[in-house]
């Protein structure tokens, strides 16, 4: 699930064609919702939170049975974001993220 500051999921055509990709605001019309009901919807819809909030969303995954977070590096342009989201995506299981945040880019997460 895109968080309200990412772009729409048609910025990311690879993600799009391998996964249930839904925007926060535009696939889902839940714009404008705090952090902490974006975490709950994402928890009970069993989505993984890709956002550039990390300072807020980061402290909230931690848990067994929590939303996953990835954290996207600011500078990153769309392209870029969706080559490296798909590759994650694809290397790891949903499993993997559950509860868990890993950030993009660093070293280990692809």
């Amino acid at each position: 699930m895109l968080d309200e500051n990412m772009p729409p999921r048609s910025a990311f055509p690879r993600l799009n064609g391998h996964f249930d990709l839904k925007h926060i605001d535009h696939d889902l019309s839940r714009g404008g919702l705090k952090d902490a009901p974006v975490y709950a919807l994402a928890l009970s819809s069993r989505r993984i939170i890709v956002t550039l909030n990390v300072k807020h969303f980061k402290p909230m995954a931690g848990e067994k049975v929590g939303a996953g977070v990835i954290g996207v590096p600011p500078h990153w342009q769309p392209r870029q974001v969706d080559t490296q989201l798909t590759a994650l995506l694809i290397k790891h299981g949903p499993a993997y993220f559950q509860g868990r945040y890993v950030a993009l880019g660093e070293e280990g997460a692809a």
